[in-house]
């Protein structure tokens, strides 16, 4: 008998607004609502979409010498690294592959981490057994994006936070963390609130003019016209920081030549390079999915699609796709629909600029 699928704190009111639940990371969640998925979409460009993400994975780490510890785990580096400021890490596997990306924030005492949701379990233990002198515990905690230009009128108590800061808001009568940050490439927040008070916060933004629920599918045709890569899709064990466009992401005083290099796993792997990640734009209009096979002006095979939709703001497919490292930039491919050439370029990222606060 499959196990029963999980629920956040906010399902009845998903059920109430009228989503279409489905199956994601074990978890029952909003693929989208009565709008459609392309509505909801723009609605985030223009105005502000509520995401309920609290399938995704919330830790809180304290314990003696808390970030010289988290530094054998992590790629990071604490030194200058203030209180309140978040920033994006890769907990990698010991031949320099991508295990998961993690959100990495510094708070008074402690560190939050934040994890994908299919990886909660194997992260955990990990990062349990890498620093077994910390302590690690997992929030009961909803997670709440508000995305969008106007998500700053909506969360004015916040609206000062620049893009990775971070701060402790009173919220509905109870202490939130809020960071502004997001996985639509839109201004907006993340809101790590008490479960018990999930359901009072969303509704008092969805009760704001500018604020519409906007479930699954919407977020993720929003991330990859930002160019965000979606693990388990995009990024895997497989995958080296330098071939997924991620080396940024490694402190550079840990990276090879600086006195403070390595010290964490995979470190003497996490400039493989045999593959890299690229955007592709479709030259017509038939979408080209994940799976989809790239071959070059000869009918090698170069590549392969890792995340493909048709963009909602632009009008045309657009793809994340591993290619081999030799492929250059701006190559015109075929990739394989149905088993029929479909015309595709590499171009440059992201496909719609971002729009942080910086």
């Amino acid at each position: 008998m499959s196990e029963a699928l999980q629920r956040t704190p906010l399902h009845a009111l998903h059920l109430e607004l009228g989503a279409r639940m489905v199956p994601f990371a074990n978890y029952e969640m909003p693929l989208q609502y009565a709008d459609g998925l392309k509505a909801e979409h723009l609605w985030t460009r223009a105005h502000a979409g509520l995401f309920d993400v609290s399938h995704m994975g919330q830790l809180r780490v304290r314990g003696a010498d808390l970030h010289a510890t988290l530094e054998r785990a992590l790629p990071v580096d604490f030194a200058g690294w203030t209180t309140g400021k978040q920033k994006y890490s890769l907990l990698l596997n010991d031949r320099g592959g991508i295990d998961d990306d993690l959100m990495v924030t510094r708070l008074e005492g402690e560190v939050a981490i934040v994890v994908n949701a299919a990886c909660k379990a194997q992260d955990l233990a990990r990062l349990r057994a890498l620093c077994p002198d910390l302590e690690f515990s997992v929030l009961d905690h909803a997670l709440i994006a508000l995305q969008g230009p106007r998500a700053k009128e909506v969360l004015a108590a916040a609206a000062d936070l620049k893009f990775m800061q971070a701060r402790s808001v009173n919220l509905v009568g109870t202490e939130c963390c809020v960071t502004r940050s997001g996985y639509t490439g839109e201004d907006g927040f993340e809101i790590s609130v008490p479960a018990s008070h999930a359901v009072a916060l969303a509704r008092a933004w969805l009760a704001h003019p500018a604020v519409k629920p906007v479930g699954l599918g919407a977020r993720d045709t929003l991330r990859l016209e930002a160019a965000l890569p979606l693990y388990g899709q995009d990024l895997d064990a497989d995958s080296s920081p330098r071939e997924a466009g991620l080396a940024w992401a490694i402190a550079r005083t840990r990276r090879a030549g600086s006195a403070q290099a390595g010290g964490f796993p995979g470190a003497a792997f996490i400039e493989r390079f045999r593959k890299r990640l690229v955007g592709l734009l479709g030259e017509g209009p038939v979408p080209v999915r994940r799976g989809a096979q790239l071959l070059d002006a000869a009918g090698a095979i170069v590549g392969e699609v890792t995340s493909g939709t048709v963009s909602p703001t632009l009008g045309k497919p657009i793809m994340l796709a591993y290619v081999d490292a030799g492929v250059a930039d701006h190559a015109s491919l075929n990739a394989v629909v149905r088993q029929q050439p479909v015309p595709v370029r590499i171009v440059s990222l992201p496909f719609v600029p971002k729009r942080y606060q910086r």
